[in-house]
């Protein structure tokens, strides 16, 4: 039998799936270091992939339950935003399909802006419906964030086609005409709450790049609005932008001296 290559053991193996396989049984008898640390990666691989399955599945049980009991288009709701100093509070709703798969999925503020990306691509591609509502700064200033927050929420709902008959909301209690259950840090525990998350801070993290052309001093590209040391000097030694928050401190006390 020929002997492969270490790049033609590498490709493969990249089709192999699990401990079963032929070629796998075959390249253990390899003694050949290189085999021998293609093999561990490749385990490692598959680990990681079992791993990523098995919390999707563990992600999707508020789904399956509320599936289960005769729902179908199940929204997953979320809003980013509501600590920055600078831009908008932002919510987004989405229906996932009974068959989405995402390895990897989960709530935006652990995945890296790369995998955002990536993943906000996928799910507006595949969702059956997704909206996105943003309330500006002086509505914040106006009603509180809490419920600015809240409106954006309804507003992202409203705005849903096909209509939702059930809601998965986190953390929030909503007035709303549609059967819900509301879940603490339910960004981390269901998909369609993750994939809400995911939409929303890509969106409105989009919106401060944006911005951040049209007032580079606040380096709202790189902050998006918080309030970081760098971000607090330019307030300080500029002022502020029709997109700061004004009830906000230390906005608040940096405008009355």
């Amino acid at each position: 039998m020929k002997v492969l290559t270490i790049a033609e053991a590498a490709r493969q193996l990249e089709n192999s799936k699990d401990e079963n396989d032929p070629f796998l049984k075959q390249i253990l008898q390899d003694e050949r270091k290189g085999v021998q640390q293609l093999i561990e990666k490749w385990r490692k691989k598959i680990a990681e992939e079992q791993r990523l399955k098995e919390r999707f599945l563990e992600m999707s049980t508020y789904e399956n339950k509320w599936r289960s009991s005769g729902f179908e288009l199940i929204a997953g709701i979320d809003e980013v935003g509501r600590g920055p100093l600078a831009g908008p509070v932002t919510a987004a709703a989405v229906i996932l399909p009974a068959d989405f798969f995402l390895a990897g999925i989960d709530d935006s503020k652990k995945l890296t802006e790369k995998k955002r990306l990536e993943y906000d691509a996928i799910i507006r591609r595949e969702a059956l419906a997704f909206s996105v509502s943003m309330i500006d700064a002086n509505e914040i200033d106006e009603i509180n964030i809490y419920e600015a927050a809240k409106k954006a929420m309804k507003a992202a709902i409203v705005s849903l086609q096909p209509k939702p008959d059930f809601l998965l909301i986190d953390a929030m209690k909503l007035e709303i005409p549609y059967p819900s259950e509301s879940i603490i840090k339910g960004d981390a525990k269901s998909i369609s709450i993750a994939a809400a998350s995911i939409i929303a801070k890509v969106a409105r993290d989009k919106l401060m790049k944006e911005i951040s052309l049209e007032y580079p001093s606040y380096h709202f590209q790189q902050n998006m609005g918080y309030g970081t040391k760098e971000h607090i000097n330019a307030i300080q030694q500029h002022g502020i932008t029709p997109y700061h928050r004004k009830s906000f401190a230390p906005i608040k006390d940096i405008i009355k001296i």
